[in-house]
């Protein structure tokens, strides 16, 4: 009886052991490094795929591009934006830089409650818009979009980014 207890108990410990270990969450790979300033003719870029995508859909947004330390590079504002986006897009790239991610990762975060709640206190735009731009593994700036749905300045911004590898 001794043994078989004996022989219950090591299973439970090789198991719980096991369990724990499977359990284990895998390592956060390091964040995107930032790399050289992005230049005057990459923003030029940028700022250009970001006003055809706006155009060929009748928005009018402010576009601001940062380099990775967060000084402006270059701004648009298409006709008829509001005033108040430029400020918007500004801290859209602003927050997206620091933060080496989109902006929707926040929002995200705010739409799910609880202690995501927290990002509403850390001075960092929580609307989706912001996406670093990341080039030969590295980030090199961010752009920023406002003046239309969050999720139309995020695609115009995108747009804005791929018009760069073009």
């Amino acid at each position: 009886m001794k043994t078989w207890l004996s022989l219950v108990v090591a299973f439970a410990m090789v198991l719980t052991v096991a369990v724990a270990g499977a359990q284990t969450p895998a390592p956060t790979p390091a964040p995107t490094p930032y790399g050289a300033p992005i230049n005057l003719e990459q923003a030029k870029k940028v700022v250009a795929g970001a006003e055809a995508e706006a155009k060929k859909n009748g928005w009018p947004v402010a576009i601001v591009v940062l380099d990775p330390g967060g000084q402006m590079v270059m701004m648009q504002r298409l006709d008829n934006t509001q005033w108040g986006s430029i400020d918007i897009a500004k801290e859209k790239a602003r927050s997206a830089v620091a933060l080496r991610r989109p902006t929707k990762v926040l929002q995200d975060g705010i739409a799910q409650g609880g202690v995501n709640l927290r990002f509403l206190s850390t001075g960092f735009s929580v609307l989706e818009g912001g996406i670093p731009i990341v080039h030969e593994g590295k980030i090199i700036g961010s752009i920023g979009v406002s003046g239309v749905t969050s999720q139309q300045d995020a695609q115009t911004a995108q747009a804005g980014i791929d018009a760069l590898t073009k």
